[in-house]
């Protein structure tokens, strides 16, 4: 089934890559038969016939191509989608509920001089900071930190 739907995918990509690489060739044609006359009478067949059609297939290659491969991600993407949907599937096992563990569970609360919050002594924002000074809890207009999540009757030691 994956390679039924990639291939369908191939032939845009060739097509981008054939068209590209005619818009070059002709790109090349016509600077080559501009490049050898002197008049712009004479250049102008040249533009006409191959620069111009060759930029045009060079913008149409490129956008094949984005296109190619965009349609070969989400193939991809869908494929993988259903090879974790079925893999979720064959995996009856009850699902153990996360429990997340206290990031700090010290008693001592600290704040920073001129901080808005306090936390507690070992919250990695103000662990191993000399400047971190001991607080009370709800003392100076401070909030409680949303990473260690103090409570606001957490006694605090004071030094």
């Amino acid at each position: 089934m994956r390679t039924a739907r990639l291939r369908t995918v191939h032939p845009l990509l060739w097509a981008g890559w054939a068209a590209a690489a005619t818009g070059a060739v002709l790109c090349v044609i016509g600077w080559y038969g501009v490049s050898g006359e002197r008049f712009a009478e004479r250049q102008m067949p040249y533009l006409a016939s191959c620069t111009v059609p060759g930029a045009a297939l060079l913008i149409a290659g490129a956008v094949l191509l984005v296109g190619g491969r965009n349609q070969l991600a989400a193939a991809r993407v869908e494929e993988l989608y259903r090879l974790l949907v079925t893999a979720g599937a064959a995996n009856t096992a009850p699902a153990q509920e996360l429990v997340a563990e206290p990031v700090a569970t010290s008693e001592e609360l600290r704040a920073v001089p001129g901080g808005t919050l306090w936390h507690r002594a070992d919250c990695p924002l103000v662990a191993g900071k000399p400047e971190a000074v001991p607080v009370s809890a709800g003392g100076s207009g401070l909030g409680p930190c949303p990473i260690c999540e103090p409570e606001a009757g957490t006694p605090a030691t004071e030094s």
